[in-house]
Order: structure tokens, then sequence, then C-alpha cells
């Protein structure tokens, strides 16, 4: 590992402005020990005043550094957004749960096997050098939102269910504070996959915010290859409110098949005001995958999403 200097921030002033946060660090320490992140100076925030689930405006303020465990544990987020406490509890281990924070996990980067090598060339680890992915093994890799410069995908499962309910990310940085939508706050790699979020040099996220629970039911649901401790192959958060037998609203966002959580919105509203047949759910995933294309070996990927998926909403719609 290569030595850095290292200090511990006592309060949010002092710690915006900092090129590199470490709370759980339970993703950081790894790419550190493999050379892929080589910060000079980490500044630790673990003292900060951001470890609260407060309610606010109707919806809950979630403290950067609530650990995934106590924000899957919360009877709040249980029994109004089920959905972010069965992806929190999906992912990872219960011990990478007790330390993951919820800032950290927002920022986690992916687990391409080619950006954690060193030797292969990787544009999101040194732009312009290639992507060794495209044409190799591309089994966890993008089927949506890919460029010709990167195809890996983004690995949070906490992410993809806050997607699916709308939240806001708090930061904090040297021109003040600022709220970004989570549909904003992910960057496509395009030609510049090593610029992941729009976050500006030492900012920090203090909170994600959720809105008022939505009506109807809620359900994430995980494909991977074992039963634990996995990244998705593909993943569904979804939340869906019936009336009168047609679908009245929904909202689904896609882990595993990105590189951020996917979201379609023309893609939902080819479903509401339908009734839940098998056609109503496969013509409206015509629309998500219009433009998905495999890397032959993720080609399993396109299929597997669309059976997913119907599955999902049968159980959603089921009054």
């Amino acid at each position: 590992m290569t030595p850095f200097n290292y200090e511990r921030a006592s309060d949010i002033s002092e710690a915006v402005g900092k090129p590199q946060f470490i709370a759980g660090g339970t993703n950081l320490l790894d790419l550190m020990k493999l050379g892929v992140e080589t910060p000079d100076r980490i500044t630790d925030i673990t003292r900060l005043d951001m470890k609260n689930i407060e309610d606010h405006e109707g919806g809950l303020r979630i403290g950067a550094l609530v650990s995934n465990s106590d924000l899957a544990a919360d009877m709040r987020v249980r029994q109004t957004y089920p959905v972010l406490s069965r992806a929190l509890l999906s992912g990872a281990s219960g011990q990478l749960r007790n330390m993951a924070t919820t800032g950290g996990n927002l920022l986690q980067r992916t687990r391409c096997y080619y950006f954690q090598d060193k030797s292969s060339p990787c544009n999101k680890r040194e732009p312009g050098s290639g992507c060794s992915a495209i044409g190799g093994v591309t089994r966890l890799h993008a089927i949506l939102g890919a460029s010709e410069h990167c195809i890996a995908t983004h690995p949070s499962d906490m992410a993809v269910a806050m997607q699916a309910l709308d939240a806001l990310v708090e930061v904090e940085g040297k021109d003040g504070s600022r709220r970004i939508a989570l549909s904003d706050f992910y960057r496509l790699p395009e030609d510049r996959p090593d610029r992941e979020t729009v976050l500006e040099y030492g900012e920090l996220i203090t909170a994600v915010v959720l809105p008022p629970a939505p009506t109807g039911k809620q359900t994430y649901r995980k494909v991977r290859d074992r039963a634990s401790y996995a990244f998705a192959l593909v993943s569904v958060a979804g939340i869906v409110s019936m009336q009168d037998g047609k679908i009245a609203q929904v909202a689904l966002a896609f882990g595993g098949v990105a590189p951020r959580p996917w979201r379609d919105l023309e893609f939902e509203a080819a479903l509401v005001g339908r009734a839940p047949t098998r056609e109503t759910f496969d013509a409206a995933t015509d629309i998500l995958l219009r433009d998905a294309s495999g890397q032959g070996g993720n080609d399993f990927k396109i299929p597997l999403l669309r059976r997913t998926l119907r599955a999902v909403l049968t159980e959603l719609c089921e009054e």
C-alpha cells in the first residue's frame, strides 16, 4: 500500500475541501491494497454528526454515516420503505453492512475485474488507456447506458432502491450546501468513465433525503450467482399502486445492468393506466430494452431482465 497521511475531521466545515474521505472504508481500503486508489491524504469523517435517521417533511433524512445495518433495521424504513430495507439486506455480508455507510454506499466503485487489475488498461482508472472489458470477460457488465470507453456496472443495491424512491443527496462544499436528485447524481461513462458523479472536488455527502413514502406495494428482487455476498446480475426495485384493476402509479429501478442505477420514465409511462397482463409487461419492457446491447458473455442479461421484471410486476400488481 502506498504511504499516506491520515487526519481526523472534528466537524463538517473542517472536512469539506479535502480530497479523500474515509468512513467505513469497506471499498476504499480494498482499492488501496490493490493499488487502484493511491491517495496522499485521507480524512477520517467518522466523528462527524451525521449518524441520525430523522423524520423530515413527511419522509426521512438519513445521515451519511448511518450504517447499512442500522438503516435496514430502522422500523420506519422497514414499515414505510421496505424496498430499501430489502435492498440493503441483500447486499454484502452482515459484517460489511455493520461498517458500510449510507454515503459510502452511494460512492462505491465498480467491481469490474479489469478496473481492479492494474495490469489491465482501464479508462475508468487511467483515462485514454482503453477498456479491457470490451472483448474480455463480461458476465457482470452493462447492457444499458454503456459506451465504447467503458461497460462497467454500478455495484450498489441500496442506490437502486433509492432511485425508485426518488431520493435526494445532500452535499456540503466550499460554496455551501446543495441537494442533488439521485437521478442526476451519477454520470454515464460516455468518453470520461473516470468521472462517475457530479460531485465537485472536496464536496462531502452529508445526508440522503427520502420523500414521503409512496402508496402501493414495494419489493426488491436480486438475481445473483449465489444466495449471499454476491453482486447482482440483475436486480429490480419496484413500487406499484393499483386502482380499479389497472396500474395507477409505478416506479422501477434496475441494478446490475448499467453504469448507474437505471430508471426509464418512458418505460414506466407505458405501464400506467394499463391492465397488469403479460402483454402489457412485455410491451413496456420492449421500450426498456430498446437500446440494450450485450458483449457476448453478458448477453443472457437481456432475457434475464425481461423474465425478472415480469415476475416482479406480477407480484406487485396482485391486489
